[in-house]
């Protein structure tokens, strides 16, 4: 991010805090994926919000109700942006009726609102049945609607306000949805291949490299092309939800519409629609490239990537100090494992050939060190889902400094 960036969005917040207050802040969560962390509070940081925690696949901080959009529109590598209506410890039933019914429904939820506990989870926990936990929680919820609205029926026709709560080790986080659909659902990618990479996890993995927009970047197992685009968005600064809705875009009474006008004018702002990328994708499935162009032109980044049909036999280039950043297959069908010694080799082969550059890839395959030919300069443990990834570094030396205009 460069310093202009920083520098606009920093002045942003300090005056909306001016405006408003410390006291009207609201704390948030936001989860990602298990290793990526340290690239989700970078992003949150930058955006000027405060870092409340840091756990394992998430990130909490506090910020207003501009915070919503916000985050919503700029935020790359989380997958929704929840808004914490409560934590407390709960052990029986009856302990999360009552603190649930305690909690302030009232200051989030328009008495029309259709609200709901979409989705609970437990974990080393005494309460683990998720269905039990919905109904519970849904109940009690309605009790207090009716303490604070003075009414028995609520006709639910109004915004949607979904409920998701985790509970860990007893300890109970009711948060809502402010996201809906899953953020990494950019609105881009229409056409994708039989094991695709999110696009929050390959903007995640790019944001873990020293790779800048001024240095050359292939994918030689680009597939649909989402690290191509995601890299393409994040060189010129294209912000993720800026051509996509949000399910709090109906939450007038919370975030007025104007805040969701004020997010994108910023996000337009600060595209950079002057910049030169030297972005490859190649993949050895010509169907998969026609998809990708599709999708980088839909994505708007198009312009910035050379698409091209060639296997991995053939990865080449004739200038230093570039970064391949890819997601090879993993072989998780058993015939197509048999094939991955043979296709490690042919990559660590031909990467040998690129002088001075560097290799970042994600796998799960466990052999991928032994047949790429080296071991890795950093390895860092990503779960894809439920799936222990590994995101491999091969460092290539840092290119010369560039000489000052003049000398």
């Amino acid at each position: 991010m460069t310093e202009y960036v920083k520098m606009v969005q920093k002045h942003h917040v300090d005056k909306v805090r001016k405006d408003k207050g410390m006291a009207d802040l609201f704390e948030f969560l936001t989860p990602c994926h298990f290793g990526t962390e340290s690239v989700l509070k970078k992003e949150i940081t930058d955006l000027g919000y405060e870092i409340k925690a840091v756990e394992d696949g998430k990130v909490s901080f506090l910020g207003d109700e501009t915070a919503i959009p916000r985050a919503n529109i700029f935020l790359r590598t989380t997958e929704r942006v929840l808004l914490v209506v409560g934590r407390f410890k709960a052990t029986t039933f009856e302990e999360l009726f009552e603190k649930t019914k305690a909690l302030p429904w009232e200051r989030y939820i328009p008495e029309n609102g259709k609200f709901w506990v979409t989705k609970a989870n437990s974990v080393k926990s005494k309460l683990f049945s998720p269905s039990d936990i919905q109904r519970i929680m849904k109940k009690a919820m309605v009790e207090r609607m009716k303490q604070s609205y003075k009414k028995e029926w609520f006709p639910e026709d109004g915004a949607a306000f979904p409920i998701r709560v985790s509970i860990m080790k007893d300890e109970v986080t009711v948060g809502l949805d402010t996201s809906g659909e899953s953020l990494h659902k950019r609105g881009y990618r229409k056409l994708s291949s039989k094991a695709p990479i999110t696009e929050t996890l390959a903007a995640a993995l790019i944001l873990l490299t020293p790779w800048r927009e001024d240095r050359i970047l292939v994918d030689p197992f680009c597939g649909s092309g989402t690290i191509p685009i995601e890299a393409a968005m994040i060189g010129a600064n294209i912000a993720p939800g800026m051509n996509r809705e949000f399910l709090s875009e109906d939450w007038t009474h919370l975030v007025p519409k104007k805040l969701w006008y004020d997010a994108i004018n910023e996000a337009e702002d600060l595209i950079k629609r002057d910049v030169s990328m030297q972005i490859q994708g190649y993949d050895i499935d010509g169907d998969m490239i026609k998809a990708a162009r599709q999708n980088a032109e839909d994505a708007g980044v198009l312009d910035y990537i050379h698409f091209q049909q060639r296997p991995v036999s053939q990865l080449s280039h004739a200038k230093k100090y570039g970064f391949v950043i890819t997601n090879p297959p993993y072989g998780e069908r058993l015939e197509e494992k048999k094939a991955l010694p043979g296709l490690y080799q042919e990559f660590g082969k031909a990467f040998a050939g690129l002088d001075s550059w560097s290799c970042y890839m994600i796998t799960s395959y466990e052999e991928a060190q032994k047949y790429f030919g080296r071991q890795a300069d950093k390895n860092r443990k990503i779960y894809n889902g439920m799936l222990k990834t590994y995101f491999y570094q091969f460092m290539g030396p840092r290119p010369p400094k560039k000489k000052p205009e003049g000398q």
